[in-house]
């Protein structure tokens, strides 16, 4: 997996026998066995996990001292033949001070030691009566259990793009944390053996600040601290853990277990060196310290672990894609009536075609009209029936535009096409492009001249999913005035149909169930005898799911193709087989890199999430860029 920038970490709490570093290391050696079961590359303690935290004044005297080196070398001596990084936190005494460390193993080797920086003194912590601040230390070399071994906090340890470094519990929680120095050194896991006690609300607290730590420094943090093995003569220690990657959390464990315990997650450190790379304020004002690079071996894992969402544009808790509905709809409508303000009271023209798109647009300008305080008679919707409208849509354009009180507008593009067909030379019964794209240019043409003639504006209707396929007509359908869903995909159109749909109640309700149940379709092709829609979208480009899967990661952390085609065989193996998944993926390649001369002139539009594919904002890219390495996925 590390092919596509995988590696997978681990974070083990082990049991605790407080006092005692030989019965900690036989702890410690089992989750090591444990992590090397489950493939993690690199695992991470407690602080202090050799002997436990709250030893208090016993770590002041020479046997628990001594019990711990004896106790890191049976460690150290257990991963001669393993394939797997430790790291361990002790106290070690350097130059008649001591101090709090961690240690990182391989191999049968001390790759490195790092001492706390920040120590606590304040409330329930005494930690200056014991240890001293890394910045104590006279020299960055120190003779430990046989090896001359490096021992500073600028250290990193790398193999190629995967880089790690380490802090010790208090570190995270002040001002300046040395992982920020560390991070933009190069690091983009940072590793933190913690002791943080439990209170009420600290839990959250503690989880909002490696997530905003993690976020900050663009980096996977992953966090162990000890359990309640620890003395609860006045605090408890729950046993915290987690692993969090820019912000977001990839596992967290149970605490207040008195037993071992081990989370793993798969990194992706492509996608982190990703968002650095886009971050241009990432490395403003750097201040490098010396660092000392160790090379190390990585252990590279077989399976994924981790698991990405089928739906990444869409939140998978209910409470969440409701608070996110309600955002992008306030954000789409006030964007709008920002507009409208602009062009001194536009009436807005919108074509209903009975699909989810120009509903989502009608209910956005809705809103817009509301938040102006003007009646939805300023809306005029204009239905425009063509070779392949159906009843069912025909019924539910107008219904929406007379329920929401909107201003309706038929007008019959038929005649018009037909004569156009006719002044072109294209026979009517030909079903070729010409004949679908003719349609999208009259619908446009009747759209933009009522405009001029009602003073108005014409609203887009088009998602982003369509401007990433270039699936609309060139200064078809393509064009408009303003764009309200042009940031929006097309999984998440239907969730914020959805979720209006929720929101209301009779005739409104009933309208846009039937819009959410009605298949995708252009509609350019005549319908069979029946009346019934034979031109389905998706079954001539391929599923909007796949394709809003393989936008996302593609635009969003610049996933390579051979990696989109992993992760998508990985997400979907359920639904589609492999081979339905690469050959929708070219599809997807193939329209991306060759429709950019249609991104590159597409009408102002809001953008509402992460990605959009204005060429004023977010996607400036040659219309004429040669694909090739793009769609080489054998």
């Amino acid at each position: 997996m590390k092919e596509y920038g995988y590696i997978k970490v681990g974070a083990f709490v082990n049991k605790l026998h407080l006092g005692n570093p030989k019965e900690n290391a036989k702890e410690i050696i089992k989750g090591l066995t444990e992590g090397i079961k489950k493939e993690v590359a690199i695992l991470l303690t407690p602080e202090l996990s050799l002997t436990g935290y709250t030893c208090g004044d016993m770590f002041l005297q020479d046997k628990l001292l001594k019990e711990s080196l004896n106790a890191l070398e049976e460690i150290k001596e257990t991963t001669k033949d393993k394939d797997i990084i430790v790291l361990v936190g002790i106290p070690l005494e350097i130059d008649n001070e001591l101090y709090n460390c961690a240690t990182v193993l391989e191999k049968g080797k001390i790759l490195g030691v790092i001492p706390k920086t920040f120590i606590p003194n304040y409330n329930e912590f005494y930690e200056a009566r014991w240890f001293s601040s890394s910045k104590n230390l006279k020299r960055n070399k120190i003779n430990l259990l046989g090896e001359e071994v490096p021992v500073s906090t600028n250290l990193l340890f790398r193999e190629n793009e995967i880089c790690f470094a380490v802090e010790i519990c208090e570190d995270l929680w002040t001002v300046n944390p040395p992982s920020n120095s560390h991070a933009q050194a190069g690091a983009n896991i940072i590793f933190n053996l913690s002791s943080s006690n439990e209170g009420i609300g600290k839990h959250e607290y503690r989880k909002n600040l490696v997530s905003m730590q993690s976020a900050k420094t663009i980096s996977a943090y992953i966090y162990a601290s000890s359990g309640p093995g620890e003395s609860s003569s006045d605090i408890l220690f729950g046993g915290a853990s987690m692993i969090y990657e820019n912000g977001s959390l990839l596992a967290e464990n149970k605490r207040f277990t008195f037993e071992n315990n081990l989370i793993t997650a798969d990194i992706d450190i492509k996608k982190l060196q990703n968002d650095r790379l886009k971050n241009k304020s990432y490395m403003a004002n750097a201040k490098l310290e010396e660092y000392l690079t160790i090379p190390v071996f990585l252990k590279d894992s077989k399976k994924l672990e981790r698991v990405y969402k089928e739906y990444p544009f869409v939140p998978s808790n209910i409470l969440e894609r409701k608070k996110r509905s309600e955002e992008i709809l306030d954000i789409a409508s006030t964007a709008l009536a920002r507009r409208l303000m602009t062009l001194n009271h536009s009436k807005c023209v919108i074509g209903m075609s009975g699909g989810l798109d120009s509903t989502l647009a009608f209910l956005i300008i809705i809103r817009a009209l509301k938040k102006l305080n003007r009646d939805a008679t300023d809306i005029l919707g204009i239905t425009m029936p063509g070779f392949g409208t159906t009843s069912r849509t025909y019924d539910n354009a107008c219904n929406l535009v007379k329920e929401y009180g909107g201003v309706l507008k038929e007008i019959s593009i038929k005649e018009a096409c037909l004569v156009h067909l006719k002044d072109i030379g294209l026979d009517e019964n030909d079903r070729s492009v010409a004949y679908e794209n003719a349609q999208a240019r009259e619908r446009t043409q009747i759209l933009m001249d009522v405009a001029n003639k009602e003073n108005g504006i014409v609203i887009g209707t088009g998602d982003l999913s369509e401007l990433a396929l270039g699936w609309c007509t060139y200064n078809g359908d393509h064009m408009s005035m303003y764009a309200v869903n042009s940031s929006i995909p097309k999984t998440l159109v239907r969730y914020l149909v959805e979720y209006v749909k929720e929101e209301e109640t009779g005739k409104k309700k009933e309208i846009l169930e039937d819009i959410l149940n009605t298949p995708i379709s252009p509609e350019l092709l005549p319908p069979d005898k029946l009346g019934n829609m034979l031109q389905k979208t998706e079954s001539t480009i391929g599923p909007y799911v796949l394709h809003d899967f393989f936008l996302y990661h593609f635009l969003r952390y610049g996933a390579e193709p051979k990696k989109l085609l992993y992760i998508a065989i990985n997400t979907f193996k359920d639904t589609f087989t492999k081979e339905e998944i690469k050959k929708w993926l070219k599809v997807f390649l193939n329209r991306f890199f060759t429709q950019q001369f249609k991104r590159n002139c597409i009408p102002d539009g809001v953008k509402v999430g992460s990605i959009s594919l204005s060429p004023r904002g977010d996607l400036r890219m040659p219309s004429d860029m040669d694909k090739t390495i793009w769609t080489e996925l054998d």
